[in-house]
This record gives C-alpha cells, structure tokens and sequence, in this order.
C-alpha cells in the first residue's frame, strides 16, 4: 500500500467520500466539497473560461450522485467496522476492509470518468504545461519533507505522521502502547526515494497521457480507455515490477501495523473509536437524507 494509506485503510473511505484532502469533518467537507473541488483542480489545471462553468456543473452533479447514491453504503460499511472493533483484528481482516473501499473508489472513479474524459479533450497545451509545473512544486514539498535526514529522521516522519491519524481515531496512547507501534512502524521497510520514483512515474504517465490526448485528439471512446487503464494502474504500484518485494513486505508490514494498533486499544480507546464512528455514520446518514 502507498504512504498515504500508512495507518488505517479504513481512512481511505472517508477521503473518498469527501474528495477532500485535511477536511476531518463529514457535514463541513459536503458542505463546501464543490467549492474546494473545485479550487483544488483549478490549481493544478488553470481552467479557460470556456471550461469553468461545465466543471462547475459536473461538480456540483457529482457531489449530488455520492451525497444520493454512495453515503448510504458508507453509512453500512462503518456500522460493520464498529463491530469490527469490539473483536481481534487479523492482517487479513484489514486487506478484506481495503478491499472493500476499493471497490467504493473504483465505482466512483468510473462515476466521474465521462467528466475526466471530456476535461482531458479540453485541455490546451499550456494547461498541460501548468500541471507539469504544479507537480514539479508539490514534488519539491514532498522531497523536503521525505527525503532529507538520517534514516532514524525519516521513521520518525512516518511514526509521526501515523501517530497523527492514530489519535484521531483513539485518542491518547500510553507511552506503552506508543513503543509498540513504534516498533511496528519502524519494522516495515524503508526506502522514500523508491516511493518518490513511484510518484513520479505516476505523474510522468498522466502527463503523457494527456499530450497524447491533446496531439492526437481520439474518440471519446478510446480517450476514456486509457484514462480507465490509467486509473485502475494506479491502484497499484507503477514501479511494482521492479520492487516486487519490497511493495510486498511494505504492505504486509502495514497490515500488521493497522491489526496491531486496534488489537492494542482500551476498551477507552475503542469506545473513543466507536463514538467517533458513529459521528461519521450519523453525518452519512443526515447527509444522505437531504438528497432524497
């Protein structure tokens, strides 16, 4: 699993639900999700005046087919993950959890794939050009965070980041509970310049991809094929191939980590999670109500 994933994969559904990056609250994120969506793909994209009002549209139709169709079903999965909690949690009870949101995202990509498509018809060659520089600038934030420092500086990144996401799910942990996931996370493998040629083998592709689609300007048909391809590919690893192993014992080395840090919980702890669930239940729920 990638670095974003680091602690619980369970935190992927909520990201797809908002479509937001940093936003913790459910009710505040749909309440101005087309707004930053917006925002968002505006900075990467610098859409022509031509383009802002359709994308403002398509957003805004999106948000009404999850907020519809999607909440309900998230609303399901977190009441199952609540029970979840109450038992031991294995490393494959966590790959089954991650799974399961998977097929969530990929029924949302496949959602919002006609609006990629027509978007990457659309593109002009400086809005290309303006992604590449914006990659190029997130790059230079992620390599200062992730690629500087001893290799004790860069696990103590990754646990502190992990730690991070952990309390908000638990709250405090003793200093007990903090050596073991300490050790949990240092246990798995290592090697940010492997995830950060990862990163930009990813990027490198869709870039290709989109000036392929501005040169040669294909059928609807065949721009939405290598746009579905480029998105199922990026469930996975671009560079798995060439580091089988190592993207095998990182995401094994997760799995253990995630089972760890449940199984390790207070009941405290738990009920902290169960009611910090239920938040989220209620607002899918709420949420959901208003669209019908």
């Amino acid at each position: 699993m990638r670095p974003y994933r680091a602690f619980y994969v369970r935190a992927a559904l909520f990201l797809l639900a908002l479509l937001l990056a940093g936003c913790s609250a459910l009710r505040l994120g749909y309440a101005n999700g087309d707004t930053f969506v917006y925002w968002w793909m505006n900075g990467y994209v610098d859409f022509t005046d031509d383009q802002k009002p359709w994308v403002k549209a398509r957003i805004d139709n999106f948000f009404a087919w999850h907020r519809k169709t999607q909440l309900p079903a998230y609303a399901q999965l977190l009441a199952r993950e609540q029970q979840r909690l109450q038992n031991k949690v294995t490393p494959a009870d966590v790959q089954a959890d991650y799974t399961e949101v998977k097929k969530y995202a990929m029924l949302t990509m496949e959602r919002v794939l006609p609006d990629l498509t027509d978007l990457a018809l659309s593109l002009q060659p400086q809005q290309i050009a303006h992604l590449e520089k914006k990659f190029a600038s997130t790059n230079d934030s992620y390599r200062k965070d992730t690629l500087r420092g001893s290799v004790e500086d860069r696990q103590l990144y990754r646990y502190k980041k992990l730690m991070k996401q952990a309390e908000y799910w638990f709250g405090d942990f003793s200093a007990q509970q903090e050596q073991q996931i300490r050790a949990a996370s240092d246990a798995r493998p290592l090697d940010n310049e492997l995830w950060m040629a990862e990163r930009l083998q990813r990027q490198q592709e869709l870039i290709r991809i989109l000036k392929k689609i501005q040169a040669e300007r294909p059928s609807k048909e065949v721009a939405s094929g290598l746009l579905r391809a480029y998105i199922e590919r990026s469930f996975d690893h671009f560079l798995y191939e060439q580091h089988k192993a190592f993207f095998d014992a990182s995401r094994d080395g997760t799995l253990q980590m995630v089972a760890l840090i449940v199984n390790i919980a207070t009941p405290a702890q738990k009920t902290f999670a169960l009611k910090r669930a239920q938040k989220w239940i209620e607002d899918c729920r709420s949420l959901a109500a208003k669209a019908t």
